[in-house]
C-alpha cells in the first residue's frame, strides 16, 4: 500500500504531522505539501512560473505552489510508483457545504481523484488544533476502512471531524453537503500609506444544516463522511438547453 499525503496548511502544519503519524504502519508514506499556507487555493495550478521542490528538515517534500501543484507534481514527476491512495489534511478548520469549492485541502484530494486514485480529505471542524490527536485517530480508522473494504472507483471522500475528545465522538455518519449563507461583507481598512484595502469577510452561517448534512452530523458530534464528484454538468437543463442548438445567424 502506497499512500501520498498532502495538505493546504503547509508542510509544517500540526495537522499534517498528526495525519502522517496516525497513518504509520498502513503503508509506504510519501509526503508532498505546500511550502506555505494555501488555504482557499481551490484547484488552482501554477502555470506562470516553474515550481521548486525540496526536502525539508522534517523529511517532508515541500513545493512552492498550491495543494493541487503538490499532488500533480508528485504523481507526474516525483513518485517512482503510482500511489494506491491520496490523503489530504488534517485541515485547521472545517470544509463543509460550499467550503469544498474553495478548499485547498479538498483540492489536493481532488487532484488525486482526477488521476483515478482513491482520495480522502480530512478536516478538523474548529480552528486551533484542539483535540487534533483524536481527529488523527478517527482519520486512521477511515483510511483503514477504505483499505479493508475499498469503495468502488471513483472515490473522493470529504471527512470533517468534530473537535472533541476521541471518546466523545459519536461514530461516523455518511452525509451530503449542506449549504452556507453568503459570506459576511468584506472588511475595508487603510494601509499606512493611505491605500484602501479589502479583506475577504468571514464565512456565512449554515443555511442548510438539516439532518443528513455534514453540518448536522458534526454539530451532533459525529464524523461526517461525504462522497464527492466533480461532474459540474447540470443534467436537468440539458434537454431545455438543446432548444438553443440551431445554426448561428450569419447576419449577426
Amino acid at each position: 500500500m502506497r499512500i501520498l499525503v498532502s495538505n493546504d496548511d503547509g508542510y509544517t502544519a500540526p495537522g499534517l504531522e498528526a495525519l502522517v503519524q496516525a497513518l504509520q504502519g498502513l503503508g509506504e508514506l510519501t509526503v508532498v505539501a505546500p511550502e506555505t499556507n494555501h488555504s482557499g487555493a481551490s484547484n488552482s495550478l501554477t502555470l506562470n512560473r516553474p515550481l521548486t521542490v525540496r526536502t525539508a528538515a522534517n523529511g517532508f517534500v515541500c513545493v512552492n505552489g498550491t495543494p493541487s501543484d503538490c499532488v500533480h507534481v508528485a504523481l507526474t514527476g516525483l513518485m517512482d510508483a503510482r500511489p494506491d491512495l491520496v490523503v489530504s489534511g488534517i485541515n485547521n478548520g472545517a470544509n463543509m457545504g460550499d467550503d469544498t469549492l474553495y478548499s485547498g485541502t479538498v483540492a489536493a484530494a481532488a487532484e488525486g481523484y482526477l488521476f483515478g486514485i482513491p482520495s480522502i480529505a480530512f478536516s478538523l471542524a474548529e480552528k486551533g488544533w484542539a483535540h487534533l490527536e483524536a481527529a488523527a485517530r478517527a482519520a486512521r480508522q477511515v483510511v483503514e476502512r477504505q483499505i479493508a473494504q475499498p469503495l468502488a472507483a471513483p472515490v473522493l471522500l470529504n471527512v470533517n471531524i468534530p473537535s472533541r475528545p476521541f471518546d466523545a465522538l459519536q461514530g461516523l455518519q455518511v452525509t451530503r453537503l449542506g449549504k452556507r449563507h453568503p459570506s459576511e461583507p468584506v472588511v475595508r481598512t487603510t494601509t499606512p500609506y493611505g491605500d484602501t484595502v479589502y479583506w475577504i469577510g468571514p464565512v456565512g452561517l449554515a443555511a442548510d444544516a438539516a439532518p443528513g448534512t455534514d453540518f448536522h452530523a458534526v454539530a451532533q458530534g459525529s464524523v461526517s463522511v461525504t462522497p464527492l464528484r466533480l461532474d459540474l454538468t447540470q443534467h436537468s437543463q440539458l434537454d431545455e438547453l438543446r432548444q438553443w442548438a440551431e445554426p448561428l445567424c450569419a447576419s449577426q
